[in-house]
């Protein structure tokens, strides 16, 4: 509107300097607004708005429509005032209003948008996490519940044949064992561990000869390649380590299959003629509750342990893996 009531004033003050005439109908008969022109005196000199002005006022509100009064004629053509009052105020308002609502309603639907896929992509970990969290507790259960129940039945007997003393030690390894994944994982880190220079060819043929009834009852046959190596390791880790990679290689052969322990050159190979991996599943067998297969039980501990273990002494660990080949754990002291 300002802009109006100045080109109005620049044509007023032009035609009287080149002394030209003022073609007041152009604005006379404008839609948008409404204007007039007034003498020193403030009398009306020609014009089609009918509101009484208040001339002390450059501008003011009447009725939700903007009056502006300029004085910026000076008298010329004997004008001193022009007022201006548009028309359209109140639409432009309204359309503002309009605007501004539909700006907040684009914006909050944007940002609910944005909040739920947010939401749902941090709630999925969580929930991943859970579930894996359940199936870790029914299958910790069922795998408790298992050497338990055979214990308990064994010594039911009041004459224990040497098949059911080999029964009850073997249930009661496991659930040792069971307990010792469950302290390492969740209290590994709170206990001050000694560090031994073992012999770890000598560890690894004492753990095999515990494993004797797993071996056993799958018929396999280990080919042991082991030379004397002394390594600084707790011995406690290192039977941890070796155990979780053993016991897997058992669990998941095939019957009257082989198994290869190699330790020479600063490198121990665990390797296997089981099941296999598939290549889609290796990078994910080190996460803790996963489980690649739901083939012989277990609970998803076993490989997280040994990556901890292993992150523990810069061990550095290599899986090659083919579906009903095998797999080959390669450890690099």
């Amino acid at each position: 509107m300002q802009n109006i009531v100045s080109k109005v004033s620049n044509e007023i003050i032009i035609s009287h300097m080149l002394d030209v005439e003022f073609d007041k109908n152009i604005y006379l008969n404008n839609q948008d607004y409404k204007i007039s022109f007034y003498d020193k005196d403030k009398n009306l000199l020609f014009g089609n708005l009918d509101e009484k002005l208040n001339f002390e006022q450059n501008f003011y509100n009447d009725e939700e429509k903007l009056i502006i009064v300029d004085s910026s004629t000076v008298g010329h053509l004997g004008i001193w005032y022009i007022a201006l009052k548009d028309n359209s105020l109140k639409e432009k308002i309204s359309n503002l209003k309009l605007n501004i609502f539909l700006i907040f309603l684009i914006f909050y639907t944007i940002i609910a948008i944005l909040s739920w896929s947010l939401a749902k992509l941090f709630l999925k970990p969580i929930k991943n996490e859970r579930e894996r969290l359940n199936n870790f507790i029914k299958d910790t259960t069922h795998e408790l519940n298992t050497p338990i129940s055979a214990i308990i039945m064994s010594c039911e007997d009041d004459n224990l044949t040497k098949k059911q003393l080999d029964r009850i030690k073997f249930s009661a390894k496991r659930v040792s064992e069971i307990y010792k994944d469950l302290t390492y994982i969740f209290l590994g880190n709170i206990e001050k561990k000694s560090l031994d220079k073992i012999d770890l060819s000598k560890v690894i043929k004492e753990e095999i000869i515990n494993f004797e009834p797993m071996i056993a009852r799958k018929r396999l046959k280990i080919n042991l390649n082991i030379e004397e190596f002394f390594y600084e390791i707790n011995k406690d880790d290192f039977i941890r380590l070796f155990n979780n990679l053993f016991s897997n290689a058992i669990k998941y052969n095939k019957t009257d299959g082989n198994i290869d322990i190699i330790l020479q050159n600063r490198e121990l190979i665990i390797k296997d003629s089981g099941i296999g991996i598939s290549k889609d599943k290796i990078k994910d067998i080190f996460n803790r509750y996963y489980r690649a297969t739901n083939q012989s039980g277990g609970f998803g501990l076993g490989l997280n342990i040994v990556n901890m273990i292993c992150k523990t002494y810069n061990i550095k660990i290599d899986v090659q893996s083919l579906e009903n080949i095998g797999s080959t754990f390669t450890l690099k002291l």
